[in-house]
């Protein structure tokens, strides 16, 4: 029988029923509270559960923020973050560690969805998803505009209006869709996704009317804005009122300040239109007159052209040149004949004067050898018994050499 009094009998505890009393204990008397630190050791499990360690400059305690509450965070935990948590203070029993069950998070100086903007932004911004080189301007005349929008809102009649003050011919092809609320994400991306399927659009419109960072927020989701950033077609952002700001403003094609102003930019005004065909129908028609008068000048000039080139055109001008010199032939002809006639006789009067015959005349003889018809000048030229023929200046003779006497000069006469 044992000695031991139930005063002074000792109570042991096994380390599990310790810690899940102290886990209880501190769940029944401590609860839920709101604790204020900074984010360190930030370590993103693939369940989805985030653990990480809140700290200040006093102390740090561990927190798990489990797969269900970090669904519900609207910004991205980060290291260096100063955040405020809601949390059941607890101890994680394998390791005895004091830990808190973070249940909600928001950060401390500016709001969640803010900062949740913030971040995305700076993220798509640094994949290159808000560049220029992406983007392209929708057709000036589009057949078919989609409209991504809530059917029973606002902006889908500010839509309807202006469409049909600008441009009433075009179809309008509407992808209804809820524009706020939880999930309302994932169905705008579905319904921009069906025009690109089946709409045959050649423009979209993403609209929606004004509200609080809150009601757009399914326009600041990543699904969204890759969604916009993939379409192949173009895209124009009207969301929200002038000073509101979207991923979705950023990602698109052209950002419109209204769904009113998304509406214009989609669509011609068609008085402008009717404006500017007139114009243009006033400026073709002048300068058709003034190709046909340039034509027609220049048909002139070739018609002229032509008709110098024609061979009636050329005989006609030769006949022409040939009657004015045969004109001018017979006008000159007696006087050039006079002319002639004097000239001829002047030559004549001269030839005569230097003619050897006009010598003969005055008793001179003409004599040649009649062997080969050379004529005589010197005596020893010919022989005698050589046959002559003497020319005189009005008979011809044949005559034979009987005698060869060299005339003595003058000369040998006084000698």
């Amino acid at each position: 029988m044992s000695d031991a009094t139930p005063a002074t009998r000792r109570r042991v505890y096994p380390v599990g029923q310790l810690l899940a009393g102290i886990n209880g204990l501190l769940q029944d008397r401590v609860g839920r509270v709101l604790v204020q630190g900074e984010v360190s050791n930030l370590h993103r499990a693939g369940s989805g559960h985030i653990y990480f360690t809140l700290k200040d400059d006093r102390g740090q305690i561990r927190a798990a923020l489990f797969r269900s509450s970090a669904a519900r965070v609207r910004f991205e935990l980060e290291e260096g973050v100063e955040v405020i948590v809601g949390a059941d203070v607890g101890v994680y029993e394998a390791r005895g560690d004091l830990q808190l069950i973070v249940k909600s998070v928001e950060p401390v100086g500016k709001g969640a969805l803010q900062l949740a903007f913030e971040q995305l932004r700076r993220r798509l911004e640094e994949e290159g998803l808000f560049d220029e080189e992406y983007k392209s301007w929708p057709p000036e005349l589009p057949k078919r505009v989609g409209i991504v929008t809530s059917p029973t809102g606002a902006a889908v009649r500010d839509v309807i209006h202006v469409t049909g003050r600008r441009y009433p011919g075009v179809p309008l092809l509407i992808s209804p869709t809820r524009v706020q609320g939880e999930g309302a994400e994932f169905e705008i991306v579905a319904a921009l996704e069906a025009l690109i399927e089946y709409g045959d659009c050649d423009v979209i419109l993403m609209c929606r009317g004004g509200g609080s960072l809150e009601d757009l927020w399914a326009f600041n989701t990543e699904a969204v804005a890759r969604a916009v950033f993939e379409c192949p077609i173009p895209v124009i952002s009207g969301v929200g009122h002038e000073t509101d700001l979207t991923i979705c403003d950023l990602v698109a094609d052209v950002r419109a300040p209204t769904p009113s102003a998304a509406a214009e930019i989609a669509l011609p005004d068609r008085a402008a239109l009717a404006g500017g065909l007139r114009d243009r129908t006033r400026r073709l028609v002048g300068a058709m007159d003034d190709r046909l008068v340039r034509a027609a000048a220049r048909h002139e000039k070739e018609r002229d052209a032509l008709r110098m080139l024609a061979p009636t055109a050329r005989v006609a001008a030769r006949r022409a040149r040939f009657e004015a010199a045969a004109r001018t032939l017979t006008r000159l002809a007696p006087r050039l004949t006079a002319e002639g006639r004097a000239r001829l006789a002047a030559q004549a009067a001269r030839l005569d004067s230097l003619s050897p015959l006009a010598v003969l005349s005055r008793g001179y003889a003409l004599v040649r050898r009649k062997r080969d018809g050379g004529i005589v000048r010197r005596a020893d030229e010919v022989a005698v018994g050589e046959a002559l023929e003497v020319r005189l200046a009005e008979v011809d003779l044949e005559a034979t050499v009987d005698l060869v006497q060299p005339r003595k000069t003058r000369d040998s006469d006084s000698g």
